[in-house]
């Protein structure tokens, strides 16, 4: 079943109705505080949001592996040198690396896809 799609208004009501039920949670002290009614209606305008920005808030995915690793850094909050040590190299290597230096080896583009969770596929085809 195709769900139907949100109208920028629609998106804006909810949007609205999302952050008006999110204040009387913070002001009741939790969501387990919520009626359940309050709660359906979060819920369902959550949703409805969710649903807008899927569509119209998309990230696209990053077309070069310097700009797969400046999004995993981000995504997981990671300097330079703390990322080189999960991946088990050295901030040279990972420096020269994402600044188009180095050509990233079989051993850097594994523990991408390992430790990062990076498609191995994804990885072949920017490379």
């Amino acid at each position: 079943m195709k769900k139907k799609e949100i109208s920028k208004k629609e998106f804006v009501v909810a949007e609205n109705k999302m952050n008006e039920l999110l204040a009387i949670a913070t002001k009741k002290g939790g969501f387990d505080n919520l009626t359940k009614k309050e709660n359906a209606e979060l819920t369902k305008y959550t949703q409805l949001v969710k649903d807008y920005e899927d569509v119209h808030y998309t990230i696209p995915m990053p077309q070069t592996v310097q700009g797969l690793i400046e999004l995993k850094m981000f995504e997981n909050k990671l300097n330079q040198k703390e990322l080189a040590k999960m991946l088990n190299t050295t901030d040279t290597k990972l420096s020269e690396i994402m600044h188009n230096k180095r050509r990233p080896g079989i051993s850097f583009l594994k523990a991408m896809n390992q430790i990062l969770g990076i498609d191995g596929n994804l990885l072949l085809r920017l490379v």
